[in-house]
């Protein structure tokens, strides 16, 4: 079997508006890279040029977006016994096919699963198991829930995409008449069905009674094409979704001007966040409830778009395709105004709108079903922008990206015949799909997930030690400093959702910024890492006045001025939140010619004290941590070096020179800033790091 592929230079998404048209990625050269890592085996070739263009269709989100779509090959392969058995390799649950590797395409029996064709009936259950009970290996993911309709196709690839424009046709009340138009009788027309058994049984006649058709087009849903080899399942989805896009731009209205934005962000997002935290604790019970991330999205087409004057009838509508309602819910929420009662009155109409929702729903189905959170995921905010929320920013930038492709949906179809998705029945038996419902609760959280954590100084050993760490607990992070190269590389080795900006702390609005980019990105803050400072070297008598004003800059006013703004955010969401400072054992332990330094240290200790005395009544926890001796900053290896020899030492035993003789690393300055933010009761505490420096001992 297959197991790595070369990486394919991922597509910068267009805008929406451009006027292009899908664009054909095959490259012979990249096709012939991921046979030759393939092997001799047949079977491992075809599969291989699967993932290959699988991954050409998941990187364009022209095509696919975030799981919504799925991709198979037919091959031969020999069971246990030698005996030569047809088998589909079809997309697993939970893979992207911007990602996918040859595991992510779980091989299972054909044979068994055409037998199920002759029942008439199936549960969504009795499918799984018997899909997950006839894989080549039992330790592979779920096979999809569509790997029926995959092997009912009698082609070698089959490709089924949820592309921009595809789902525009797939809403229209016109779509056989366009269909018809656009493609003649290539593409036969599928009705809405849930995915599963029925549909794949319904598709799958439809076919046979069009064997030559080129693909098939399922209402209100998406798109798929097939064909003998890889090239040309995937040259024919392009081509299909390039004709119906180019018919679509052929029709377009003229774009109104995008106005300029008249909410504020930081104004708003906040208050958004901490109605949603309060509306979630009023439903869950838990007064410890993490408040959702947010992730704005502003181009100029959404800002026009949310002037039109039948956003309101639109925002009733639905979803573009039925499993986005599990991302963004079924519909999104506008908020018209960036006062906090406004933002109020809006999520508690649509939380008592779905909590009716759901009661009448839940009436008509047998099978009784347990609500989910009642709160939005998705906002319009006329003048600001769309909005994503989830619990952590993948699932937020994740009900963006679909909210945005929205827009493009309902704007073709609404330029056309009209946007008319699935109904409030089958939104409710999609988004309380008993596959689904048997998820909850089973995922358990990590400690941290669904925190915000602001780190300054985010490109240097301690910012980047304390990143990962507040990472491995499930926080999202947003690092801040002033050198690009580093924090670029830094943010690169945490990967995707997570981000940073390049600012100066020591300029007079450079806090604020900080600040104001966390809240822009996240939505808000809940937990602030002041780490950023460096040490200068000078004896008081030599000392000059620039040089400890440049330190008190850095090394305390920097930390006052990111705390304080950080602080009035926090007060905002209402969820309380942690400030912690990297303080140093200087603050209490000086060190000969560190004054410079030493002296804003021992203020930011002060700083801690005064903070937490002042935030405590907001349930605002602030924590400090004295580390020594951490190679980071002024404590290069040059000047360990240095330091050993002055003293007849080895470098080793300077970095040890503690009680417990061991060197203290960034890691553990990291480990404590993490122990501090689950000690839910903790607050005005300055932890030492230090291996043990009975002089900077405090009492």
């Amino acid at each position: 079997m297959l197991l790595t592929f070369v990486k394919l230079q991922k597509i910068i998404p267009k805008n929406w508006t451009d006027g292009l048209v899908v664009k054909n990625l095959w490259n012979e050269q990249d096709a012939q890279s991921f046979l030759d890592n393939a092997g001799p085996e047949e079977a491992d070739r075809q599969l291989a040029l699967r993932v290959y263009t699988s991954r050409l269709i998941g990187q364009d989100p022209d095509m696919v977006m975030h799981g919504g779509g799925n991709t198979s090959v037919k091959v031969k392969r020999p069971n246990i016994f030698g005996d030569e058995i047809d088998v589909l390799h079809v997309k697993g649950s939970g893979w992207d096919l911007e990602t996918i590797e040859a595991a992510g395409l779980p091989g299972v029996q054909i044979e068994p699963l055409n037998k199920l064709r002759e029942l008439l009936a199936l549960s969504d259950e009795d499918m799984v198991n018997l899909q997950r009970s006839n894989l080549l290996d039992s330790t592979s993911p779920n096979p999809s829930v569509e790997t029926l309709l995959h092997a009912y196709i009698p082609h070698k690839f089959v490709d089924h995409t949820h592309a921009t424009a595809m789902l525009a046709l797939a809403n229209m009340p016109n779509v056989e008449e366009v269909v018809k138009e656009i493609f003649g009788d290539k593409v036969a027309l599928v009705p809405y069905i849930m995915p599963g058994f029925e549909l794949a049984k319904v598709a799958a006649d439809i076919f046979d009674q069009n064997p030559n058709v080129e693909g098939l087009h399922l209402i209100n849903h998406g798109h798929f094409t097939f064909g003998p080899d890889a090239k040309s399942s995937y040259e024919l989805m392009v081509e299909h979704v390039s004709a119906v896009e180019a018919w679509f731009n052929a029709r377009a209205a003229q774009p109104a001007a995008a106005p300029s934005s008249t909410i504020s962000a930081n104004s708003i997002l906040p208050k958004i966040r901490a109605s949603l935290a309060r509306a979630m604790k009023a439903h869950t019970g838990n007064q410890d409830q993490a408040a959702p991330f947010l992730d704005l999205r502003a181009n100029d087409q959404i800002l026009s778009f949310l002037t039109r004057d039948d956003l309101g009838d639109l925002a009733k509508r639905g979803v573009a395709t039925p499993d986005h309602v599990i991302r963004t819910k079924g519909f999104p929420t506008i908020i018209a105004s960036d006062d906090q009662a406004s933002v109020d009155a809006a999520i508690d109409a649509f939380v008592e709108s779905y909590k009716a929702y759901f009661a009448r729903q839940d009436a008509r189905v047998s099978d009784k079903k347990t609500m989910l959170v009642p709160t939005p995921n998705l906002f319009w905010v006329p003048g600001l922008g769309l909005i994503g929320a989830g619990a952590n920013a993948s699932a937020a930038r994740i009900a963006a990206d679909l909210g945005t492709q929205t827009i493009q949906v309902m704007e073709w179809a609404e330029a056309n015949s009209g946007f008319y998705p699935i109904k409030e029945d089958d939104l409710f038996d999609m988004e309380y799909w008993s596959l689904e419902q048997a998820k909850l609760g089973k995922a358990k959280p990590k400690p941290l997930q669904g925190k915000a954590v602001l780190v300054t100084g985010g490109a240097g050993a301690i910012g980047l030690a304390t990143a990962k760490a507040f990472k491995d607990q499930g926080a999202n992070i947003f690092l801040v400093d002033r050198d690009q190269d580093s924090l670029l590389t830094e943010l690169g080795s945490l990967g995707m959702d997570h981000d940073g900006a390049v600012i100066d702390l020591c300029s007079a609005e450079g806090p604020q910024q900080a600040v104001d980019a966390m809240v822009r990105r996240f939505g808000g803050i809940d937990i602030l890492v002041s780490n950023a400072g460096a040490a200068w070297s000078k004896s008081m008598l030599d000392m000059d006045q620039d040089t400890l004003r440049n330190s008190f800059e850095l090394n305390f006013f920097s930390h006052q001025k990111i705390a304080q703004a950080a602080a009035k955010v926090m007060q905002v969401q209402g969820a309380g939140g942690q400030i912690l400072f990297n303080v140093s054992k200087q603050a209490v332990n000086p060190g000969k010619d560190f004054g410079a330094y030493g002296l804003p240290k021992a203020a930011t200790f002060f700083l801690v004290k005064q903070f937490a005395l002042e935030l405590g009544e907001l349930g605002i926890r602030v924590n400090g941590v004295n580390a020594d001796r951490i190679r980071s900053g002024l404590l290069t290896d040059e000047f360990i070096e240095s330091r050993s020899k002055s003293r007849n030492i080895s470098a080793e035993s300077y970095m040890a020179g503690n009680l417990l003789k061991r060197e203290v690393e960034a890691s553990h300055v990291a480990d404590a800033f993490v122990a501090l933010a689950l000690a839910a009761r903790t607050t005005a505490h300055i932890m030492t790091v230090d291996g043990g420096n009975i002089e900077a001992s405090l009492r």
